[in-house]
């Protein structure tokens, strides 16, 4: 079963459920789904994965911009869709496993100081499509380069 079918599914078991916050997420990721169908990159599970990471993104933006303006209700709201939409994605890696094979990386790279950042990044961001948030990982180059 590719992405689009599972989807599919969730939003008529969403439907039958009557679960509108849930169905509320899922329809947002096909809505990403259909966009992509008739952009010029295609669709693929690949792209898909990129369009799911992008709205989860997105949602946990809104949500920090809601939690400075002390709007709990919607903080609430985006954070509940990030979750459901970050069940179609692969499992994220932790900070420790990230940095285990960022070392490994920078061995193989070669880099020894922060000036070797944009070698590092352009190797681990292949290595870490769909697995880990690229705004952690620059962190934690920067931390193990400075």
């Amino acid at each position: 079963m590719n992405i689009e079918e599972k989807i599919n599914a969730d939003i008529k078991t969403a439907m039958l459920a009557k679960d509108s916050k849930k169905l509320e997420a899922v329809r947002a990721i096909k809505s990403a789904i259909l966009l992509l169908k008739t952009s010029p990159e295609g669709f693929t599970e690949e792209t898909a994965m990129k369009a799911i990471q992008k709205e989860v993104k997105k949602r946990k933006e809104s949500a920090d911009l809601y939690k400075q303006q002390n709007r709990g209700d919607l903080v609430e709201v985006e954070m509940y869709q990030a979750s459901v939409m970050e069940e179609y994605l692969p499992k994220q890696l932790s900070e420790d496993e990230i940095k285990t094979q960022l070392q490994e990386i920078i061995k193989s790279v070669g880099a020894t100081s922060a000036a070797d950042m944009g070698k590092v990044m352009g190797a681990s961001t292949k290595y870490f499509a769909g697995k880990a948030d690229n705004k952690i990982v620059s962190q934690l180059v920067k931390e193990l380069l400075g």
